[in-house]
């Protein structure tokens, strides 16, 4: 294993498939999956406005949060908001609310792959301190994220779903990132992606083990959707990318993943896919991008950690396509 900061993982963030047995701890007809928040309090107000709009064409929605929801957030009254909405929503917490509730000697404990760069390692982990500096000031929400699960089993309509933050064995694992399901050739930081593909012989295991129709994960940072099919049935790995920051090349907007028992296809989706019954479908989060920049320069001025490795990406996106985010059957949403 390695033990370098940022690119480890914690004993004790790991897991496994039969996390995902036992009775669902949530049942909706309808969920928004928000991961990779990052920190971006105006992506959340997006986020709010998109369920009320739903709630008011009579769609109750239920939001589950897996993780990453704080990173930017290096201010009291973002830390704040955007912990309360958290936290009193159905949510799991991520490796950054893990090293926030109780640090490790793992950094970001984002557990990056060899691929990526040792200077944005390095960055992540110096985020991960100041960061960690703003919740010494809150205490009680260093206990409640420490006191969520690594993963966690919803029910949608008749079918269970696996929430998880990375992948099915490991909080901070990177077997569900786009270029581990499909070979995309790049990765969160830039760099080209290198090693091989998760084996499809892995994925089966994971999905016969945990007993899912679906897993809806975040943390790698680039979305990604492919199905697959598993003893004869239907299954998905959906990857929302970030809710907080731009996903695709020349775009501002965020994304979130829509699972529904309603066959409808989204006015607003990019892509999906019907399945299991349900439809699961990447909806971008249009938030006020001015403020956004002007909230996050408040925070991380030019030189420092955040912006060095993010402000590219927050004001064009990174290099990255809609093609790139769909796997198998899972298809673009025709315009």
């Amino acid at each position: 294993m390695r033990d370098t900061p940022g690119q480890s993982c914690p004993p004790q963030y790991r897991y496994g498939p039969s996390a995902f047995h036992g009775e669902p701890t949530h049942r909706a007809d309808t969920v928004y999956v928000v991961g990779g928040l990052y920190g971006n309090p105006e992506a959340l107000r997006a986020i709010l406005g998109m369920q009320e709009a739903e709630a008011r064409r009579g769609t109750p929605v239920s939001l589950v949060f897996n993780g990453d929801h704080n990173w930017f957030d290096a201010d009291a009254e973002s830390f704040r908001e955007i912990n309360e909405v958290a936290l009193a929503s159905v949510a799991i917490r991520g490796n950054v609310e893990s090293e926030i509730a109780e640090p490790t000697e793992s950094g970001c404990g984002c557990n990056y792959p060899d691929y990526v760069n040792a200077e944005y390692v390095a960055r992540s982990n110096a985020i991960m301190g100041r960061l960690q500096a703003v919740a010494e000031g809150f205490p009680w929400v260093r206990k409640a994220l420490g006191e969520l699960p690594m993963a966690r089993t919803i029910q949608v309509g008749s079918e269970r779903i696996g929430i998880v933050h990375g992948d099915a064995e490991m909080l901070s694992g990177w077997a569900f990132a786009a270029e581990r399901l499909s070979p995309v050739g790049k990765c969160c930081s830039g760099d080209q992606a290198t090693g091989a593909l998760t084996p499809i012989e892995t994925i089966e295991r994971y999905f016969r083990e945990a007993g899912v129709r679906a897993f809806a994960c975040t943390h790698t940072c680039l979305p990604h959707a492919r199905d697959f099919e598993v003893d004869g049935a239907e299954r998905l790995i959906v990857n929302n990318g970030s809710a907080g920051m731009a996903n695709f090349a020349n775009t501002t907007h965020g994304l979130i993943t829509r699972i529904s028992v309603d066959p409808r296809v989204p006015a607003d989706s990019l892509y999906g896919i019907a399945l299991g019954g349900l439809r699961f479908d990447a909806l971008p989060v249009h938030f006020d991008q001015a403020a956004w920049i002007g909230a996050f320069l408040a925070n991380w001025a030019p030189g420092s950690a955040a912006y060095e490795s993010y402000f590219d990406r927050i004001v064009s996106g990174p290099d990255f396509d809609p093609a790139d985010a769909v796997g198998g059957r899972v298809a673009l949403t025709a315009r």
